[in-house]
């Protein structure tokens, strides 16, 4: 069991803005994001990791600039000479409160996102998978929410004690199931 002295406090929610919102509400958004969340990268670099235009890639890494989600890094040289403006994932140390709540028309962004991801990475790439069926309360949906949250807020707080290590990534969904 861990010893509750050693768990970092829960990281701090916010709602999320409208910019915030409306740049999440897309698949390849989400993408970009977490590409450059694992390391600095380039426009091009994006576009040949998503196998998309790289005028289409750069459309989407501008709209995530104006929200603040992604900041432009230190222009460097390239392995041929040329200089190239990567880009990484702004960090955060609070949770995004419900983005589909203020931009509906993204609430399946994440769903889409993460297909592609697990495409990219392959049937060996998942660790876990579960899928399950429970009778709950409002009042226990929201506390199985919040342990969940725990568990995360924990390794999240200490990510960069292991950085050294392969990155891995997952999403838990708590959904009420259909009548």
């Amino acid at each position: 069991m861990t010893d509750p002295a050693r768990v970092p406090s829960r990281l701090s929610s916010r709602d999320t803005t409208a910019a915030e919102a409306k740049a999440l509400g897309h698949p390849l958004r989400l993408r970009i994001l977490r590409l450059c969340w694992q390391q600095e990268l380039t426009n091009k670099q994006l576009a040949a990791r998503l196998e998309r235009d790289p005028g289409t890639v750069l459309h989407h890494v501008r709209h995530l600039v104006q929200a603040g989600l992604l900041e432009q890094v230190a222009v460097r040289t390239g392995e041929k000479g040329a200089l190239e403006k990567p880009y990484r994932a702004v960090p955060r140390d609070v949770w995004l409160d419900d983005p589909a709540r203020t931009d509906p028309a993204g609430a399946d962004a994440p769903l889409a996102a993460l297909q592609d991801e697990l495409r990219a990475a392959g049937p060996g790439s998942v660790s876990t998978f579960f899928r399950f069926a429970l009778h709950l309360s409002d009042a226990d949906a929201a506390e199985l929410q919040n342990r969940i949250q725990a568990v995360i807020d924990e390794y999240t707080a200490t990510d960069d004690q292991r950085l050294d290590l392969p990155a891995y990534g997952g999403a838990v969904v708590v959904h009420r199931l259909a009548e």
